[in-house]
């Protein structure tokens, strides 16, 4: 097994009620350290760059204003296989979907309110935490 790093991000959703800190219990409960993290609210620029790979599809403008609704919660994620096992915490991207026990299911509110994103693969997650980590926030 890899130890990998990957990007998670509390949506506004989540952050609106309050659940930062017990959606990074759920990533700390399965050996998933947060080596950096930050608070922010994310301008539409920020928001459509950062979702700029769905640009073509039906909901990339309401993605862009749901983002940009409230603040979020950006953190680096590490551990063994952490993009996959990131996956796995959050459940699936509708929460009626959702395994019990996982982010979406516990805390979603529906497939566009479903309180987290996390990075798809290595590279995508690379990526992602260029967006919004320099090497000096990160420490592992």
């Amino acid at each position: 097994m890899a130890t990998e790093r990957t990007l998670s991000i509390i949506k506004p959703d989540a952050t609106a009620r309050n659940l930062t800190g017990k959606i990074i219990a759920y990533f700390e409960q399965q050996n998933l350290r947060v080596i950096a993290q930050k608070r922010l609210q994310l301008s539409r620029r920020q928001a459509r760059e950062f979702y700029i790979v769905h640009k073509a599809r039906p909901f990339y403008d309401e993605l862009v204003e749901y983002m940009v609704s409230g603040p979020v919660s950006v953190q680096v994620l590490e551990g063994e296989n952490a993009v996959l096992r990131n996956r796995e915490i959050m459940g699936a991207t509708d929460p009626a979907k959702a395994t019990p026990g996982t982010i979406r299911k516990d805390f979603g509110e529906s497939i566009e309110r479903n309180s987290a994103h996390g990075s798809d693969s290595l590279e995508n997650a690379k990526n992602e935490i260029r967006f919004f980590f320099s090497d000096m926030e990160i420490v592992g």
